[in-house]
């Protein structure tokens, strides 16, 4: 056993000096270096927008320095650890063996995360799930879809920001946008962009008859302030409304949610998932300015742009995923050929299957 752990330990090793050369960790300590000379200038903070855009920097790097250096002593130590094992003693196995796993699981980690090396993989992620062919089976599937989406993100330690919702007829949702708000959320979930069928027995119909429906799931950058979008106020048309969802008595009695209409693209971004008409309007000028460099990404290339992709109806034939819940358990991504049996655990939030296959052959 101590043999398989030596090679696993070696193949590790070598996996992480390809991600220390990739990283380039030296570049990176001398870029460190400047940034922190730059920051003890007293004319440093004269520009604040550029003073924090340095400092966010700085922290980037220095927490990518943290994690290689902590990932290094880690094999070391592990190194050391083997040789006690040879001595017999089980607990140092046992020891040995969850440590390995744990690095292996580390090392795949920024591995994935190495391929993300977009403009916006590392922004959050807009995202806006809408009914499509079903009728009532595609909203109460919007619902579902939603959740699972969630409970990825709660798994992640990111945060869901539902930002507008419109409620279907008998259930589910008809569409709902959301932010997801998290390090790489967009990166990770930019192929989740697409049609998914779901195919199941049917909940609202008395004879449970076999049912297939759709949701259309569109995903783009939360993208930040460095992004040269000019959002003229003439051109902006910005109302308060009052909010007819969740939040109380507190929210009818203050006119919370904000549409902006955006004249010359005739966008409209709502939200109303603050309590106070500023946070709301924040957050809906930067999913309008999303969606205009969205535009402009799309002019420049003229084509659709490369961000949200084609736009494909949530329909037969145009699917990227497909969930049959019966006659048989399957989800079958038809991009990557990834597929499981266990489809409970997907729509319960356990994407990683999917994704990981998506980041490294789709991006």
């Amino acid at each position: 056993m101590t043999s398989n752990f030596r090679v696993l330990l070696s193949d590790l090793k070598n996996r992480f000096l390809a991600l220390y050369k990739k990283k380039n960790i030296s570049q990176l300590k001398n870029k460190l270096v400047e940034i922190q000379a730059s920051v003890m200038k007293k004319d440093f903070w004269e520009n604040n927008t550029q003073a924090q855009a340095t400092m966010q920097m700085m922290s980037e790097i220095q927490k990518d320095l943290e994690t290689f250096v902590t990932l290094e002593k880690r094999l070391n130590d592990i190194e050391d650890l083997l040789l006690d094992s040879d001595t017999g003693d089980e607990s140092v196995k046992d020891l040995v063996k969850e440590e390995l796993q744990e690095i292996e699981i580390f090392i795949s980690e920024l591995e994935k995360l190495n391929f993300l090396s977009g403009k916006f993989d590392k922004c959050s992620a807009v995202m806006k799930i809408l009914a499509g062919q079903g009728g009532t089976e595609a909203c109460d599937w919007a619902s579902m879809v939603f959740r699972m989406y969630t409970q990825y993100a709660t798994r992640k330690g990111w945060e869901i920001i539902v930002v507008n919702t419109i409620s279907g007829n008998e259930t589910g949702f008809d569409s709902i946008e959301f932010v997801v708000k998290g390090e790489y959320a967009y990166g990770m979930l930019k192929h989740e962009h697409g049609v998914h069928r779901l195919v199941r027995n049917s909940p609202f119909n008395a004879q449970n008859l076999r049912q297939t429906s759709f949701v259309g799931v569109e995903v783009i950058p939360l993208v930040n302030e460095e992004i040269e979008i000019v959002i003229r106020d003439e051109d902006i048309e910005f109302y308060a409304l009052r909010s007819s969802g969740p939040g109380g008595q507190n929210v009818n009695k203050v006119s919370s949610k904000v549409r902006i209409i955006h004249k010359p693209t005739g966008l409209v971004v709502e939200c109303d998932s603050e309590r106070s008409q500023q946070q709301n309007r924040e957050i809906a000028m930067k999913i309008l300015k999303a969606r205009l460099y969205e535009i402009e990404q799309a002019k420049k290339k003229k084509e659709i742009n490369s961000i949200k992709g084609d736009y494909k109806i949530a329909g037969w034939g145009n699917q990227i995923r497909n969930y049959v819940l019966q006659p048989y358990k399957l989800v079958k991504d038809l991009r990557t050929n990834v597929e499981t049996t266990n489809a409970e655990a997907v729509l319960n939030g356990d994407l990683d299957l999917f994704i990981d296959a998506e980041v490294r052959l789709l991006s």
